[in-house]
């Protein structure tokens, strides 16, 4: 009986609403007969069928769409026939773009300012409005009385939107009519209260209140500019068949009927329409589910046969990836409808694919503009034109965008009885369509040993279990060898149409994938080829956007840094990096960013990048107790960036035994430390075949020459097909210039002391007196010559006097050092004798297969005789350059010239990693 009687109430007070809407035509406002209708659509009692399943929340990703036009206060009685055609441009305007009663104000004035003959507007609900709607049906289902109080908000909502836009009899005649709706829905949520369950249409019903009330709002303010204006209840026009639970397909016959009826009766020069709402054939409000409104807008496009339709929101314009994800993602001035169709599958936030097909149908172009930024022209959806030169043609990039799904889980099913096996994938795929899940992508070899597809995370048990069922029998005779599950999965889609006619797109593609060390699981690819879809682990998906978005020149090469050793060398390079970062970015299309500094106690770290102009004071203040797998976590970590390097400024061999793990991880490295390449020889052949198997990077110029190309040039000799037959040089800026200088009647001593005050020398001069780090860089220079030596294999002539080795500190060395300058100075006056002078050498028999570091003399026109100051000079001997040897020379010491080649080595990085050369 409660139940009657709750219906009854209900049905007494939409008889009352529609009486008291007749009375109104009377009055100034003369609302349209349409509105005056809506209560009467209420479902019928047989209809409501409370038995039905639960209203499901609408999804707080529904975009919802509006736009503006005014109310005619006066209506011809002679029924006028609906032009089609390029006088007619559509627009639409979110809930975003009517939010409040200002936002409706600048829809007006932009509907206002259109100069089209005539104008279509489609409009939202205002913002939230759709998602408090639904949740008034949910609160009444569950019989949570907060229904009440929630309805209440939504009345306030609109009451004082409308006070502060409307004045005089518009306001009066909407506040009547809102007062009247929300009676109505009260009695409606009663009715849900008390049964519990509500039927979908029933409640399309009340959730289409919002798009009733912003729609007559916004047109009675575009009225007051004096405009020609109808709005229009799109249920009487828009007729949709449902064909589930989240689509519907327009019937534009009927619709196209409806409209002409409609504008016979309601003929206006400016029309404003709801969003979002239509009818069934049997005339019960329902709604046009995801991102309906846009849908509303390309319908009445192509029902007028519009010149444009436009589509205001709050971007301006759709862009090449997701902004929040690859910063320097840039707007598209035009995109195909194929490629919008693409992107927007893919996640991109453009359009609904379905929004597309009806303005596809008559060649009607979708602008997509930024309320907020009317300066920005937009993106336009539209037919590509043909190019009318090839170079022309050229100017596009061949991929337009990149789009990513996220939370995916691949489903791999695969077994030697698939092969040749009729109606396999009929089972699979049948297997999946019965739990409802959706596949996303598709990918199977030509084998067809296995099947794979991607299904979103939260339905994938339930198609392995469905699977698990449908083969049971095939995999226990071993027909099918397993339905194995990968989750955590992502989607990548690179979308263009200029694809299909452009070669190495895909190798592209792939490089820089390889190159940010990112493993594709899946990939899949249409014959059409508008878009590649590849499968990579969730954790890497940001990575890889950012890697293929730079590959493409859609923007700058960008490399996240970690500076070890913030010593003379590293601050030196931070210098020279702060000096360069914006001609690098400007120029070159390079971001190179310092994503943290470490030394031996103290460790400094940022998300974005540390701003090298005060980073000593930061690593002051805001500096850590250094960690450096910490520091080396963060700075990978971070998935905004596709590249990492981490740069070792230090002498420390522990730092150089983490090389490895690091490059196993991705991790490009970049050193002057001679550690790692002269240390144990397994050590080094293992990290020289991890790196040749890899795309990760290793470089190391500065090991050996400072800032000259030594390393570069021997592999050049050597790729080329040159045999190295000796190396000889010196390799020391501080025994160079010991020895340049160690003339006339000067002690050796004496020059030692000037080199040391000088900053020529360690702080501990034996360090380069002792020829070990000669030694080392002769190893290295060996072992890349194709040699398997070891440190200990390599003889050196140590210029520390042999009682002196044990001395404690460096000043007791430099005060005991004169005493033994008698010994050098004879090897000195001997070499004068005969025309000589004395030089530190190392040299690289390759012959032999051995080497040596040792103090030589060479006659003074010798090319090793004509340095001067702290320069190396090294001389390559090879069957092409066996008469006169290829030689550099230049500075090979300093901080400066180390900290050049350690930033040569990063250009040398950014370049194949795809900077522009």
């Amino acid at each position: 009986m409660a139940f009657t009687a709750t219906i009854s109430s209900l049905i007494v007070h939409s008889s009352a609403a529609f009486a008291h809407q007749s009375k109104l035509k009377n009055k100034k406002i003369s609302l349209p007969s349409s509105q005056c209708r809506s209560f009467s659509r209420l479902p019928s009692i047989s209809s409501i069928s409370f038995i039905s399943r639960p209203v499901k929340r609408k999804s707080s990703n529904l975009l919802i769409s509006a736009s503006v036009t005014g109310i005619s206060a006066e209506k011809s009685t002679e029924e006028a026939h609906l032009p089609k055609g390029g006088m007619w441009s559509v627009h639409k305007f979110g809930g975003t773009c009517v939010g409040s009663s200002q936002r409706i104000k600048n829809v007006a004035e932009i509907i206002v300012n259109d100069v089209s003959e005539k104008k279509l507007v489609v409009v939202s609900a205002m913002s939230k409005v759709t998602d408090m709607m639904y949740d008034l049906i949910v609160k009444a289902q569950s019989r949570d009385d907060s229904y009440l109080s929630a309805l209440d908000a939504v009345f306030e909502k609109h009451q004082s939107t409308a006070h502060d836009l409307l004045h005089g009899d518009d306001l009066v005649g909407f506040l009547s009519l809102l007062h009247h709706d929300i009676n109505n829905l009260r009695a409606m949520l009663h009715a849900i209260y008390i049964a519990g369950h509500a039927t979908e249409s029933f409640s399309d019903f009340v959730v289409g209140h919002g798009e009733l009330w912003s729609a007559q709002m916004l047109a009675a303010v575009v009225r007051k500019s004096g405009v020609d204006c109808s709005w229009m209840d799109t249920r009487d026009v828009l007729i949709v068949n449902p064909t589930s639970s989240n689509q519907v397909d327009p019937d534009f016959l009927e619709s196209e009927r409806r409209l002409e009826k409609w504008f016979s009766q309601s003929p206006a020069k400016t029309i404003i329409a709801t969003g979002f709402i239509a009818s069934t054939p049997d005339n019960i409000p329902t709604t046009l589910k995801r991102d309906g409104s846009d849908f509303s807008a390309a319908i009445m496009g192509a029902l007028l046969r519009a010149r444009q339709v436009t589509i205001w929101t709050d971007v301006d314009g759709v862009y090449s990836a997701d902004p929040r994800k690859v910063s320097e993602a840039v707007i598209l001035k035009t995109l195909s409808y194929q490629e919008a169709w693409e992107m927007s599958y893919f996640g991109a936030n453009v359009l609904h694919p379905r929004t597309i097909i009806p303005v596809m149908r008559y060649d009607i172009p979708i602008v997509i503009r930024n309320i907020f930024n009317l300066s920005a022209p937009g993106t336009m959806i539209c037919r590509p034109p043909v190019a009318e030169s090839e170079d022309e043609e050229r100017v596009d990039y061949p991929v337009k965008g990149f789009a990513t799904i996220d939370n995916l889980a691949l489903v791999n099913v695969e077994g030697t009885g698939m092969a040749g096996v009729p109606g396999t994938a009929n089972a699979i795929f049948g297997a999946v369509k019965d739990v409802g899940a959706n596949v996303i992508m598709i990918s199977q070899a030509s084998s067809e040993h296995s099947v794979c597809f991607a299904v979103p995370e939260k339905e994938v048990k339930a198609v392995a279990e469905a699977l698990q069922s449908r083969f049971r029998e095939a995999l226990n005779a071993g027909r099918l060898s397993q339905v194995a599950i990968i989750p955590n999965c992502s989607i990548l889609a690179a979308v263009g149409q200029k694809m299909a006619s452009t070669p190495g797109v895909s190798a592209t593609l792939f490089n820089a994938l390889a190159k940010a060390n990112i493993n594709v699981r899946a990939i899949a690819q249409g014959c059409s080829e508008y878009n590649i879809t590849v499968v990579v682990k969730r954790e890497d998906c940001i990575r890889a956007l950012r890697a293929v978005h730079s590959r493409f020149y859609l923007s700058r090469t960008t490399i996240a840094m970690g500076i070890i050793g913030p010593g003379l060398i590293g601050s030196t390079l931070l210098d020279q990096l702060k000096d360069q970062a914006a001609v690098l970015k400007e120029d070159f299309n390079i971001d190179l960013r310092v994503m943290g500094i470490t030394g031996s106690s103290t460790m400094l770290l940022s998300d974005m990048g540390i701003d090298l102009l005060k980073w000593k004071e930061l690593l002051k203040e805001k500096g850590e107790v250094a960690d450096l797998e910490k520091f080396t976590q963060h700075v990978h970590g971070n998935h905004f960036f596709p590249n990492t390097v981490l740069v070792d400024c230090t002498a420390d061999s522990s730092v150089a035994s983490c090389y490895h793990d690091w490059l196993r991880k991705g991790i490009h490295v970049i050193t002057p430390n001679k550690k790692a390449n002269s240390g144990p020889l397994d050590q080094y052949l293992k990290l020289r075949a991890l790196q040749r198997k890899s795309y990760t990077h290793y470089f190391y110029e500065a090991t050996v020459g400072a800032g000259l190309p030594i390393i570069s040039t021997l592999r050049g000799l050597l790729e080329t097909g040159d045999k190295i037959l000796r190396i000889e040089g010196i390799f020391s800026g501080t025994l160079s210039y010991l020895f340049n200088n160690y003339i006339g009647s000067r002690t050796f001593s004496e020059v030692v002391a000037e080199a040391k005050a000088a900053g020529f020398t360690e702080p501990d001069p034996r360090d380069d007196l002792s020829g070990t780090d000669v030694a080392r860089k002769v190893i290295i220079l060996a072992r890349e010559s194709g040699l398997k030596l070891e440190l200990s294999d390599l003889p050196v002539g140590s210029l520390v006097p042999e009682p002196l080795k044990a001395c404690a500190s460096a000043e007791e060395f430099m005060q005991r050092l004169p005493q033994f300058d008698q010994e050098l100075a004879k090897q000195k006056q001997e070499a004068e004798d005969a025309g000589q002078v004395l030089r530190y050498v190392g040299v690289v028999d390759a012959i032999n297969q051995k080497g040596v570091v040792q103090l030589r003399r060479y006659s003074k026109d010798h090319p090793f005789a004509q340095l001067s100051g702290s320069d190396n000079i090294i001389a390559f001997t090879t069957t092409r350059y066996k008469e006169q040897p290829l030689i550099v020379r230049g500075p090979g010491a300093g901080a400066q010239v180390t900290a050049g080649g350690i930033f040569s080595d990063i250009l040398r990085l950014a370049s194949y990693l795809g900077a522009p050369s």
